[in-house]
């Protein structure tokens, strides 16, 4: 098996392509948005909202969403989550284009649109193992955490361009269009009979079932746990590699979009030499190896005063970064049963999402009373720290986990 193996299979292949087309059109979106509220309201309050309106709907509708997702077709409940935030992306371009677009229509818009977010991706992160077999399934999960590094590393830069070029409403017009693609290929898209959810049960009921089974679950409170850790650490690189780039590499917006770019093309190098390793070395070892190489990436971070040291950083922080998160996404979508899975993969994403968020907010209050390097080497240090939960909190091979249908419900 090699890295790219499961683009054979043709569900899966064009799932990849159109959601990574899909990315770029939301990281293009991300910046548009961002700097268009600097014009609108040049205040740092309703600039910070911008990011608060796109990550805020996670925490409010990711365990609902994940039971819809258990609970409907899951392929109509995408095509509508899909159609959602074409729409909203749309009005937004409309308004923009025609110059009524203000600061709270802006964030609103937004918000409405990161709704549309949170409700896909529980049922989108569950759809996986439905489209390899399961052998691919690490191998899959890698080649999607890389798409999205591909259009992390894209987006901002050709978002940049287009609004040079033209103005914001234009970008969020293209992120409309970004979604058809998915729309397209979730509308051929027929599951097999044996992977339909369950629809015998009441949304509360389902949202305690899929709580049940977490609470129940020692081999999920393992992913859980050390991916909120890990999360919180790692958000460092994330969130203060700006602030290196611009004070500390005294770089240009260039400079920052070729260190992000450095990331995406280390997410591509682990992805093709990740695949016959899964084979030979357990879970918990190739997490292990990720997360001193992410560390030290950080800690070379933040000393470097070159430029071309940050970018060697960035790489194999990419590199890191991806072993580590295929690693978490893989164990997360294997050990809970089918009917379950898009419930447990919400609170997955829930604590995932909540530890990067927190950890930002935390690692940008060290940086301004400590400067960002200092903060990035304390983070360093704590993502090391998580090793030390290896043997209280093993996680499952993926191939060792049970067929989901055969896991507890408890």
């Amino acid at each position: 098996m090699h890295a790219w193996s499961p683009l054979r299979h043709g569900i899966f292949r064009a799932m990849w392509i159109a959601s990574v087309a899909s990315n770029i059109g939301t990281w293009m979106h991300t910046v548009a948005a961002s700097w268009l509220m600097t014009t609108l309201a040049p205040s740092p309050l309703l600039i910070a909202l911008v990011q608060t309106a796109t990550a805020l709907p996670v925490f409010l509708v990711a365990l609902p969403a994940g039971a819809a997702a258990d609970l409907v077709d899951r392929r109509r409940l995408l095509l509508f989550t899909q159609t959602w935030m074409l729409a909203v992306a749309a009005v937004l371009g409309v308004l923009t284009l025609r110059g009524t677009i203000g600061p709270w229509w802006l964030l609103g818009l937004t918000f409405a649109l990161g709704l549309g977010s949170a409700m896909n991706g529980p049922g989108w992160m569950a759809t996986v193992p439905e489209l390899v077999p399961r052998p691919e399934l690490a191998t899959a999960v890698a080649l999607n955490s890389v798409g999205f590094n591909i259009a992390r590393a894209v987006g901002p830069a050709l978002g940049g361009l287009v609004m040079a070029a033209t103005n914001a409403g234009v970008v969020f017009i293209l992120n409309a269009i970004s979604f058809l693609g998915v729309m397209l290929v979730l509308w051929k898209w027929r599951p097999n009979a044996a992977a339909r959810t369950e629809h015998h049960t009441n949304f509360v009921d389902a949202m305690r079932g899929g709580m049940r089974y977490v609470r129940s679950a020692p081999v999920y409170h393992s992913v859980l746990i050390r991916s909120g850790m890990f999360g919180f650490a790692a958000s460092a690189l994330w969130g203060l590699l700006p602030v290196v780039a611009s004070v500390q590499l005294q770089s240009t917006s260039m400079g920052y979009g070729i260190l992000l770019g450095c990331l995406g093309a280390g997410s591509v190098i682990a992805a093709s030499i990740l695949a016959p390793l899964r084979s030979r070395h357990s879970a918990d070892r190739i997490v292990a190896v990720g997360v001193v190489l992410f560390a030290a990436a950080m800690a070379l971070l933040a000393v470097s005063r070159v430029f071309a040291v940050a970018a060697v950083a960035t790489l194999a922080g990419g590199m890191a970064w991806l072993t580590v998160m295929s690693t978490f996404n893989v164990c997360a979508q294997t050990a809970p049963p089918v009917a379950l899975r898009a419930r447990a993969l919400a609170v997955y994403l829930l604590v995932f999402q909540g530890g990067m968020a927190i950890g930002s907010g935390t690692w940008g209050a060290v940086a301004d009373h400590f400067g960002a390097g200092a903060a990035m080497l304390v983070a360093a240090v704590l993502t090391i720290a998580g090793l030390s939960t290896i043997k209280a909190l093993p996680l499952p091979s993926p191939m060792a986990v049970a067929h989901p249908d055969a896991v507890p419900v408890g």
